[in-house]
This record gives C-alpha cells, sequence and structure tokens, in this order.
C-alpha cells in the first residue's frame, strides 16, 4: 500500500494555484496531526487492508509539507508505523519549499525516516518567482539544496514550471541550467495551465497575461526532453525524469494503479476500481474528525470501460508502455511514422513528441 498525507498549510497562494489550501500564519501542527492519526487508525477496520498489510511508500504533499512543525512529521510517521509495517527502505517523501529548510529542520525530517525531498523550485529567475507569488529567493534554492545533503538525504527532487507567458521573458535554458548545476537526483517539468479560480485565471480573464501559445510550449517541453537525455536522465513519464535508480517510487505506483490511501484534507484513495476523495477545507475536515463523522467527500466506483481508459491513459505517459496489442496495428503505425511512439512489436512508447499530444492519441483509441 501506498500513502498519501495532504498538509494543506500555505504561507501563500501561488498566482496558478487551485490545490486545496489554507493560507496561515501559523501552522496548527498539532491539531493537523492529530486529525490526520485519527482518520489512520479508522483505515485500520477497512477491508482493503486484508489484502495489503504493509506501506511501501509515504508522501508528505501540499500545501506546503514543510511548514508543519518536523516533530509533527515524526509524530506522523511514528503514529503510521505502529499500526502498519513499513517496508525495508520503504521511500518517504516530504515536499519543501526553499524557504523553509534549514540544516536542523532537514536532519530532524531525516531522524523521523524521510529519505526524500521534493523541492519546490520553479524557476531560478527572481522576477519570475514574484510573478507566481512564490516566496522564496534564488539565494534560498542554493541553500535548501546544501541542507538537505548536509542533513544526510541523498534523494532530492526539484520541481520547475515551463510554458509561461512569454511577455515574462522567461530563459527557460537558463534555469534548466541552474537546476542541473544543483544535480538533484530527479527533475519534475510541469506546463503551466490556467485553473479556474486562481488569480492567473482573473489576469487572463482581464487581458493581464497571454497564455504561452503551443508552438513555444512545445519547444520548451522538447528542448528539456533533449537536455535530460544529453546529461544521462531517464524521462521516464511525462512530467518526470531521473537519475539510473532514483525513479519516484511513491508516483510510479499510481502510474501502476497500485492501491493507494490519501489522508487530509482533499486527499483522494483508490484501489482496484474503487475511488472516494476527502472534504477538501482544512476547516471542515477537523470538525468532521473531532466530531468522529465521516471525512469522505464522494466515491466512485470505475466501470470495466473506465478502468480500460485508465489503464490506457497511464501506460502511455509513462516509458514502460502498453503491450503493442492494446493499439489497433493501423493506429501504431501512424504513430511511429509521424514521429510520436516507437514500436518494438511487444510494446509501443510514446517519444516526447507523442507526449506533447498524449490527450489526443489516448482519445483516437479510446
Amino acid at each position: 500500500m501506498h500513502l498519501y498525507l495532504h498538509v494543506p498549510f500555505c504561507a501563500r497562494r501561488c498566482s496558478y494555484c487551485d490545490f486545496a489550501i489554507a493560507v496561515r500564519r501559523e501552522v496548527p501542527s498539532e491539531a493537523y496531526t492529530g486529525a490526520v492519526l485519527s482518520e489512520w487508525q479508522g483505515w485500520q477496520r477497512h477491508p482493503v487492508w486484508q489484502r495489503s498489510p504493509g506501506i511501501a511508500t509515504i508522501y508528505f504533499g501540499g500545501g506546503t509539507p514543510s511548514r508543519l512543525a518536523p516533530g509533527g512529521v515524526a509524530r506522523i510517521i511514528e503514529g503510521i508505523a505502529a499500526a502498519r509495517p513499513l517496508a525495508p527502505g520503504a521511500e518517504i517523501t516530504l515536499e519543501a519549499n526553499p524557504e523553509d529548510v534549514t540544516l536542523e529542520r532537514a536532519a530532524a525530517w531525516r531522524a523521523a525516516g524521510v529519505n526524500r525531498i521534493s523541492l519546490g523550485v520553479q524557476s531560478l529567475d527572481p522576477a519570475v518567482l514574484r510573478w507566481m507569488h512564490r516566496t522564496h529567493s534564488v539565494a534560498q534554492v542554493q541553500s535548501a539544496v546544501e541542507a538537505v545533503r548536509a542533513a544526510g538525504i541523498h534523494d532530492l527532487s526539484l520541481d520547475l514550471i515551463f510554458g509561461l507567458p512569454a511577455a515574462l521573458g522567461r530563459d527557460w535554458a537558463a534555469d534548466l541550467e541552474g537546476a542541473f548545476a544543483l544535480r538533484p537526483e530527479h527533475l519534475s517539468l510541469y506546463g503551466l495551465t490556467v485553473e479556474d479560480h486562481t488569480p492567473l485565471a482573473r489576469w487572463a480573464t482581464r487581458g493581464e497575461v497571454t497564455p504561452v501559445d503551443d508552438e513555444r510550449y512545445a519547444a520548451e517541453f522538447l528542448a528539456a526532453a533533449g537536455e535530460l537525455a544529453a546529461r544521462g536522465y531517464e524521462h521516464y513519464e511525462v512530467s518526470n525524469a531521473s537519475r539510473p535508480g532514483h525513479r519516484a517510487r511513491h508516483n510510479s505506483a499510481y502510474w501502476r494503479r497500485a492501491p493507494y490511501l490519501g489522508l487530509g484534507p482533499s486527499a483522494h484513495s483508490g484501489w482496484e476500481s474503487e475511488r472516494q476523495w476527502n472534504i477538501r477545507d482544512w476547516a471542515a475536515y477537523e470538525r468532521a474528525v473531532a466530531g468522529e463523522s465521516s471525512v469522505v467527500a464522494g466515491r466512485e466506483s470505475l466501470e470495466e470501460a473506465d478502468v480500460a481508459l485508465e489503464e490506457l491513459y497511464l501506460g502511455l505517459r509513462t516509458r514502460e508502455g502498453l503491450p503493442a496489442g492494446r493499439i489497433p496495428p493501423g493506429i501504431r503505425a501512424s504513430w511511429v511514422r509521424s514521429g510520436w511512439a516507437a514500436d518494438s512489436g511487444e510494446k509501443i512508447l510514446l517519444t516526447p513528441e507523442g507526449w506533447l499530444r498524449l490527450d489526443a492519441l489516448v482519445a483516437s483509441v479510446a
């Protein structure tokens, strides 16, 4: 089983963010820790545990998990391990913002069992960071990386966002070069999208921002793919690349449709054809836990066709690909001719050019 914890607390909402967050000056670490451990205890009676007794990965996502008191992180990991065994060498990831990372905090995370940090860098251009409403400086990125390394955490991932509005003048090649200079084991590269109910959406509606055009978006994605290959990184999923042996095991579990449980506000859980998700708002979630009522906001059972579509989409977005027979021969051949896929006869794998068209390619065979 794979375990995700959503830590919603942030110092500020980023301009592009539509995640379930709670902006707080002071983070209620004790209240959060108690609430998610109460939810965790409720899961122990669930039939899903009869088929999967142990924990392979834990992922603290957000929000900003690095704003949680380090003692809270330790208490949560201890509470999880007290109820279910952690697999030997279990991957335990914590998302962090650079401004939160000090040697003292990183050492506390490592002592608690965290062995992987995902650092939200997004850009190394100060003007871009201000536009994004990020609260860290470029200098803090460097110091955060040094603190993580000094604390003995040897699995570091950096997040970057590409496809920004051209008017910002962002130098994507320079950002990539700066990220590679930090020698991360893993890189996650996300294209900017305009989500409803965000500052970015309001700017776009008022004409203050012109979203990037498709040509520039594609060029930046393909430039990154080329640099990753040249520097020895394995581009193993649309948005993720790693040095050999450093794939994100937690995220890879999602792409394999492995069972996962989510704790905290807005967290999702899934196993076999079942899906459920929690109350989105932190305050409402906290009240539900305190009142010993359900924190589940919704459930669904996937039909056989839905499962097949999910398998198709997830397979094509990874370097593992799909059995070649899953795609009709004529469509496979057209993809290969167009440079969108490679066909070994046993498997079909999308190329970076194909990944740019993933949704359309899936729709063509769904």
